[in-house]
């Protein structure tokens, strides 16, 4: 498989599963409806693990700009590729979290609440306090770009071609991993860690004809894209100086 298309697919599958979740969570009339944070977080860390799966042989399993940025600034990633990683990484979670939109439509037009219909789509603070929900956004991305870095990692097909990523890590750890940040770290902001996970589908709450959907936030949206990629770069930051 094309490593753009891996990271499209990687990427649609995890948007897919982890907007789903929220879905499953939180719309109403769902057999799911009023689960919590355990359920979010293991969902959203199997659907790492799916991503991972299929992305991993092929692209390495980026799925993130952030592991794209902290893996290129460490000199393990070639910068002519990063675009191409990162646009197809916007347009799979664009993609995925446009199928969940479908798979669960009876349920938004069953909701009267805007927030209960952005939430599958972009995440949101539980209290505004934009410096502290950046900081929470460079913590989380900065545990996650970190481990990734400091991982001696497992044969992903021809290790001499294929790019390393999160699948260097091996789809179960990382899965893992993510999980303890979800469980850890995500109450503040939702622990995005993932610029593409949120301005994708953000983007398409915009776009979608989602019934009294309500605002965007796009006054918001910088903070899961700009936090994570600067975590990104504090690990990168760190791990050159200190030394693999």
């Amino acid at each position: 498989m094309n490593i753009y298309l891996a990271e499209l697919i990687g990427t649609g599958l995890l948007l897919l599963l982890g907007s789903g979740v929220v879905a499953n969570m939180l719309l109403p009339k769902t057999k799911g409806n009023g689960g919590g944070i355990m359920e979010i977080s293991t969902a959203w860390a199997l659907a790492v693990f799916v991503g991972v799966v299929v992305a991993g042989p092929y692209s390495g399993a980026h799925l993130n700009p952030a592991v794209t940025v902290g893996l290129a600034l460490t000199g393990q990633f070639e910068w002519a590729l990063a675009p191409g990683y990162i646009i197809a990484q916007v347009l799979g979670a664009m993609l995925g979290v446009g199928i969940a939109w479908l798979v669960y439509k009876d349920h938004y037009d069953a909701s009267s609440d805007a927030g209960e219909k952005a939430a599958p789509f972009g995440t949101s603070p539980a209290i505004r306090n934009i410096p502290l929900n950046f900081f929470s956004e460079v913590v989380g991305t900065f545990v996650l770009i970190l481990v990734i870095l400091y991982n001696d990692g497992v044969e992903i097909g021809d290790a001499d071609s294929t790019p390393i990523g999160m699948g260097s890590l091996g789809a179960i750890p990382v899965a893992f991993l993510v999980w303890v940040i979800g469980l850890a770290l995500g109450g503040t902001t939702g622990y995005a860690i993932n610029p593409a996970r949120d301005f994708g589908p953000r983007l398409m709450h915009s776009i979608l004809p989602i019934k009294g959907k309500g605002s965007s936030d796009w006054g918001y949206a910088w903070v899961p894209i700009l936090g994570p990629l600067f975590g990104a770069a504090l690990a990168a930051g760190l791990y050159m100086v200190a030394g693999a």
